[in-house]
């Protein structure tokens, strides 16, 4: 909650027993001070592992090296949070194929892969009930070699929940595409607790990722809502 300090705290700034002081648009206030969690999941602290190991690995390769990932970038797009295009760097390549190649198993890259480009999987059948919830890809392709399925779900939400895209996260490890039924229940249910009555709907994202380039391609989403 906010206050606005009278003329005698005009010039003060920062925290102390519990309030920060601040200034927004020349405007003074006082507000509660807030305290950042220091709660960090299993999966968070892993994605934070392997980002380290990629800043370290850049940061040792050589010369050369780093001149044929920028030039590579040059040719790559990327893309914001806001879906518009931008150019990125070579330590952002690097780091970007690099992740799914070592979150597969797989070894850093320091030389830069041959990008082909991976088709979006099909659609998906999602089963899911009290005691079942399992995802079935209707077909796969020709050729699965080097390629995962990487399945990500949110926590269960409310029925009022129209969009929950963003909140999904991985719960399992990478899957070898299958056109059979992928058992998910126990790896969810450890991760999020299984849905129930008043919390039954799950949304999903999927994609497939070269564990050789560390290429990924499009996501599809999908919700289900629990049956009874």
């Amino acid at each position: 909650m906010k206050y606005v300090p009278s003329i005698a705290f005009e010039e003060m700034s920062g925290s102390a027993k519990g309030v920060t002081a601040a200034k927004v648009k020349s405007r003074k206030y006082i507000r509660n001070r807030g305290y950042g969690g220091s709660t960090r999941t299993s999966y968070q602290a892993s994605v934070k592992a392997v980002f380290k190991r990629l800043s370290q690995a850049w940061q040792g390769l050589t010369n050369a090296q780093i001149l044929a990932w920028n030039a590579a970038a040059n040719t790559a797009e990327g893309r914001s949070v806001l879906g518009t295009k931008s150019k990125i760097s070579g330590c952002n390549l690097f780091m970007r194929l690099n992740y799914w190649v070592v979150y597969c198993g797989g070894n850093i890259m320091t030389a830069v892969p041959t990008l082909t480009g991976i088709e979006a999987p099909a659609d998906a059948s999602i089963v899911l009930d009290s005691s079942t919830m399992t995802f079935q890809l209707d077909s796969i392709p020709s050729d699965v070699t080097n390629l995962k399925l990487i399945i990500q779900a949110s926590e269960p939400q409310g029925n009022g929940i129209t969009k929950a895209y963003s909140k999904a996260a991985a719960f399992d490890d990478p899957f070898t595409p299958v056109t059979t039924a992928l058992n998910i229940k126990s790896r969810y249910d450890n991760k999020y607790g299984a849905p129930s009555a008043g919390a039954p709907k799950v949304f999903f994202k999927y994609f497939y990722v070269n564990t050789a380039t560390g290429e990924k391609s499009g996501e599809k989403l999908a919700s289900k809502v629990m049956s009874v």
